[in-house]
């Protein structure tokens, strides 16, 4: 998947569409083109499967010395899905490719695929929590339509607990604090994993960029302790703290964007 994925980021390189000629000449689109680079460099930069073996591999530390103390109530990790445990690269590369954005129509036909590849490091480290007794939660913010063809690539890849009652999808809002509080109810969480920091907390959550700064220097210690982040160059609430809630939608929004980046040098 890979190889083939890399062949569309060659031909979304040689078939990008020239600039208008009424746009400056040092204009540029970010979006939705964008996110095609962060997917090249997922699928082909030996620094994504460092960063990533190296987060699995902290994870993997980090258990073990939680395993040393006893616990009364059965143990959970709580996972995000997409660039967490399942890649989803090849899907923002055709997006690149058709200069199209998100939609979830085209999401859930990628899903339907069953094609992610998994993140390097994921399937071996929850094969290894599992071994050891803890319980896994995926909770993601894929809709309800991508239920079945989850469960089924998580299993492609003998992830455990790779089913309906493990796998908690996004409900009314995409916060995912309500999901882990069900979680907390039978199990302590030990760890949690994700790409984004709202797979660790709420606070991250809607937040101004410089708010989520704060919180992220207020609980700087949990970071490679209980929160462990891997890398994503594509999406991911940033954005929209950046903007203050907004996403990128044309070329004038990019260029008053680049305007903006400029005062920083």
């Amino acid at each position: 998947m890979k190889q083939f994925s890399f062949f569309i980021g060659i031909a979304f390189l040689c078939s990008c569409r020239p600039v208008a000629q009424q746009e400056p000449h040092h204009s540029l689109s970010l979006m939705p083109e964008a996110p095609a680079w962060g997917a090249l460099w997922q699928q082909r930069a030996a620094e994504y499967r460092a960063l990533s073996y190296q987060a699995y591999n902290t994870a993997r530390f980090r258990l073990d010395q939680m395993l040393e103390q006893p616990s009364a109530r059965p143990r959970a990790i709580v996972t995000d899905v997409d660039e967490t445990v399942l890649d989803n690269s090849p899907y923002y590369l055709h997006l690149a490719v058709q200069h199209a954005g998100y939609s979830d129509s085209s999401w859930v036909n990628w899903t339907k695929k069953v094609a992610c590849d998994s993140v390097p490091g994921a399937p071996s480290f929850f094969q290894y929590a599992a071994s050891k007794g803890i319980t896994v939660f995926y909770i993601t913010n894929r809709i309800a339509e991508d239920r079945l063809q989850t469960v089924e690539n998580l299993k492609k890849y003998d992830f455990p607990n790779a089913d309906t009652s493990h796998l908690m999808l996004m409900g009314a809002v995409s916060d995912k604090e309500a999901r882990r509080q069900v979680v907390l109810k039978a199990y302590d969480i030990i760890m949690l994993l994700g790409d984004n920091l709202g797979d660790f907390s709420s606070l991250f959550d809607n937040r101004s960029m410089d708010s989520r700064h704060e919180w992220t220097e207020k609980y700087k210690a949990d970071f490679g302790s209980k929160f462990i982040v891997l890398p994503n160059h594509m999406y991911g609430n940033w954005e929209e703290g950046y903007y203050n809630g907004k996403k990128l939608g044309s070329v004038t929004d990019s260029n008053a964007v680049l305007q903006q980046l400029s005062s920083y040098y």
